[in-house]
């Protein structure tokens, strides 16, 4: 009895490893059959045109462009390869057309002109540009005191997106030396707006009463007319007592 029953074991094992057999040689069979004619999708990620071409031909496989033309990107430079359908590594049937959108490269923007802008001016118009200002460097005698004079990279200059612009700002040339106007018979406030927008400092101010001058007019100035005057002198003038009015001239004779 227990023979019978170890041999019908037996046979039911080797019946079990015969079907197992059976399915491995079909599945085997049958994925060579589905298989043939499929390769999987290279990586074309950063190749250029002819070099995808070419990989894409050693597997039977060809290139084609996709309507959404070009897009730009930081990573990739021009004229290569940013994106792929299908994905690398997907199986496909030899004689397909892999799709590919191509790089423009970074997005570039044009460098503002900002010659004879002020500092300040000048940073806001490059940051609105999508620009960073570098450097600031400074150079003595060259244009209206506190401006740009210089730029690097120059107006028109088309460059990447936050890329930086170094800034060349005029100094005045604490050396630099003026002509002292004549200021006689000018109205102080005129003279007092003036050099104040030059820069310069007006010193003391002495009133003094005239006949026949009308108030607010400077009848006497500190340095003379026509002496050198620097940055750093102080101008002192005299200048009829405002509250002073004209007065007639007195008769002559007895």
């Amino acid at each position: 009895m227990w023979r019978k029953a170890l041999k019908g074991v037996g046979c039911l094992g080797y019946s079990g490893l015969l079907l197992a057999i059976f399915a491995s040689v079909s599945y085997l069979a049958f994925s060579q059959f589905v298989r043939r004619g499929v390769t999987p999708t290279p990586e074309l990620f950063g190749l250029d045109e002819e070099e995808a071409m070419a990989l894409l031909a050693d597997q039977g496989l060809r290139l084609a462009w996709s309507n959404e033309g070009e897009r730009y990107d930081e990573r990739v430079p021009p004229s290569h390869i940013l994106m792929q359908e299908p994905r690398a590594g997907t199986l496909v049937k030899r004689g397909r057309a892999v799709t590919v959108v191509l790089s423009r490269g970074p997005r570039l923007i044009e460098v503002p002109e900002v010659s004879g802008e002020a500092l300040q001016a000048a940073q806001i118009t490059l940051q609105a540009a999508g620009l960073r200002p570098g450097r600031t460097l400074n150079v003595y005698g060259k244009g209206t005191t506190g401006t740009v004079v210089a730029q690097q990279p120059a107006g028109g200059t088309r460059v990447e997106h936050e890329a930086e612009v170094d800034l060349l700002l005029s100094l005045e040339d604490p050396d630099a030396s003026y002509l002292m106007p004549d200021l006689v018979d000018h109205a102080y406030d005129d003279v007092r707006r003036f050099f104040e927008s030059q820069g310069f400092r007006l010193g003391r101010v002495s009133y003094e009463t005239y006949d026949g001058i009308a108030p607010g007019t400077v009848v006497r100035q500190f340095p003379l007319a026509g002496h050198p005057l620097h940055r750093g002198n102080v101008i002192s003038l005299g200048v009829v007592e405002p509250s002073a009015v004209d007065r007639p001239t007195p008769p002559v004779g007895p």
